[in-house]
């Protein structure tokens, strides 16, 4: 595909991406089953804990992915490299974050498990954990991170080959009018030569204050 008709493909999975991270972060990554002597009610059920409580600062990269894509259609050839650099960086921190949700799935349940215990601090709520089964949506929002970071690369690979847009003004052209008025006042003084002859030839001064045709 020509590099001047990657514009849309390259916002369009911008957008893509940042809309999946944000709607991971708001589903279920966790099901969470404390032991059955915690202080928890729910000891021994299954609690579900959202991208919200896991992994919080998605929220944050999504929204700026979405801003990153307006800003991408709108933006020239020198800030499109910034915004390509950009969302590269903002694919790597999704990674990122989700990466270390997953790989310590215990701390990123921990305030969870204190607001449903009541117990604070890293050792104490690990200790309350039974079980932290992740669910498919922590993959999805890593699934968008490199959709984000993969568009930052196509706009920096093709962001410069881009159309610019333009806004195409129609000039108002004033000669014909300039024209049409000039004919128009040279008409009315011909006719009004040929009155002041007429008035002449009455014998009546066309440069007198006195009606025409009033005799002296």
């Amino acid at each position: 595909m020509r590099r001047d008709r990657m514009k849309l493909p390259s916002i369009v999975a911008v957008i893509a991406g940042a809309g999946l991270v944000l709607l991971s972060w708001s589903q279920a990554w966790f099901e969470l089953v404390l032991t059955a002597d915690s202080a928890a009610p729910s000891g021994g059920a299954a609690i579900e804990v959202s991208g919200q409580v896991a992994s919080p600062a998605l929220a944050a990269l999504a929204l700026a992915g979405l801003a990153l894509a307006g800003a991408l259609a709108i933006a020239g050839p020198a800030i499109r490299i910034v915004l390509g650099i950009l969302a590269v960086v903002l694919g790597g921190a999704v990674l990122l974050a989700a990466g270390i949700t997953l790989g310590d799935p215990v701390a990123a349940v921990s305030p969870a498990v204190a607001a449903a215990t009541g117990v604070t601090g890293d050792d104490p709520t690990a200790a309350l954990v039974q079980s932290a089964t992740a669910t498919l949506w922590p993959l999805a929002a890593i699934a968008g991170g490199v959709l984000v970071a993969a568009s930052g690369v196509l706009v920096l690979a093709t962001g410069t080959a881009w159309p610019v847009s333009t806004r195409r003004y129609r000039a108002v052209r004033f000669a014909a009018a300039d024209a049409a008025a000039d004919a128009a006042a040279g008409g009315s003084g011909s006719d009004r030569a040929i009155d002041d002859w007429d008035e002449l030839s009455r014998g009546d001064d066309p440069t007198g204050d006195e009606p025409r045709g009033a005799s002296r």
